[in-house]
């Protein structure tokens, strides 16, 4: 008899290709189980990184609508303790309750409300 024909070299080829396939089986579960989680942890940083992308958004806002830099600051001060900053009268006491438009616009930029 050949060696391809021997019922029981063929049995054990059989038994080798049924145990490779069940090894086969069980790796493409394991990856299986290893890709599901890696597609929950990246849908979980994806919901967390929207949600921290959303509160930046409002906090540079936030910072853009309340906050001046520091020379802003200084004028803003100076403006309040009653001198002008405008280039037009930059060092000139105000009046009492006097407000300067121009001042103002010094201070904040055209896109910002008036103080008192």
């Amino acid at each position: 008899m050949s060696e391809h024909s021997n019922p029981s070299n063929i049995y054990d080829r059989f038994a080798q290709v049924t145990k490779q396939t069940h090894d086969l089986v069980a790796n493409m579960e394991q990856l299986q189980a290893q890709v599901t989680e890696l597609m929950e942890t990246n849908a979980e940083l994806s919901i967390e990184n929207d949600h921290l992308r959303t509160m930046l958004k409002k906090m540079h806002q936030q910072k853009h609508d309340d906050h001046l830099s520091g020379s802003r600051e200084n004028l803003k001060k100076l403006y309040q303790q009653g001198f002008h900053v405008c280039s037009e009268y930059f060092g000139k006491r105000l009046e009492q309750n006097e407000s300067c438009t121009f001042c103002l616009d010094t201070i904040f930029g055209h896109d910002q409300p008036t103080i008192k």
